[in-house]
């Protein structure tokens, strides 16, 4: 069974115009050389322009996985390099989308990050990869990867082995929540949540459930 390790860590490389309210965007990462220090707003370096719907301690960290930038590679017959996605950590012999919401991993010596919620695609996502119909596709597939908060801080680089250092029961994984969410997943969350064994990235999580619950006439 493959290590599940870091490929790169990236960061911003430069801010560049972008068609939104704010003007500009963060979304061009590129891999760092070296260790980066981690805070608990996320990497040193790394900045979010759009910060009323990106960054925060519960969006401090990105992370894509290697085989679904290969899937993607494949359908779009282009490369996928790290932090093409706007990612920050890309990941191999772990699955970002397939991680259960409250889990757990350190990364080096001294890193701990946990999994907060799914990355929903944008517009800024759409235009930075100039393919149509973008947030869709990306939708559609649901390979959405995982936003983490950072529970302990120290320095990460590529090569880092990756570690569960904890899984809760509920079993709601990210890519479960983003293409599935149901009451069954929200009452498995919520009921985690009140219990102390994960907690739930607010107001995000209380706001889809009050979606989820309007949809379904509850």
């Amino acid at each position: 069974m493959e290590t599940a390790s870091v490929l790169a860590v990236c960061r911003v490389h430069q801010l560049l115009p972008d068609a939104s309210s704010v003007g500009v965007t963060a979304i061009d990462k590129r891999p760092a050389e070296g260790p980066v220090k981690v805070h608990r707003l996320g990497l040193q370096g790394d900045i979010q322009a759009d910060r009323v719907h990106h960054g925060g301690a519960d969006q401090a960290i990105y992370a894509y996985s290697q085989a679904d930038a290969d899937y993607w590679a494949g359908l779009l017959q282009r490369e996928v390099p790290p932090g093409a996605f706007g990612e920050n950590l890309r990941v191999t012999g772990i699955d970002a989308t397939s991680a259960v919401i409250g889990e757990r991993w350190r990364i080096g010596t001294d890193v701990e990050l946990e999994v907060t919620s799914p990355r929903t695609p944008c517009a800024t996502f759409q235009r930075r990869l100039g393919e149509r119909q973008w947030v869709r596709r990306f939708t559609e597939e649901g390979l959405v990867g995982a936003y983490l908060r950072v529970i302990t801080t120290g320095s990460i680089q590529a090569g880092d082995h990756i570690h569960r250092t904890y899984v809760p029961g509920h079993g709601i994984t990210v890519g479960k929540w983003f293409s599935e969410p149901d009451v069954e997943s929200m009452e498995a969350l919520k009921d985690a949540d009140a219990e102390g064994r994960i907690r739930l990235q607010q107001p995000e999580f209380s706001r889809k459930f009050e979606a989820l619950q309007r949809h379904l006439g509850l």
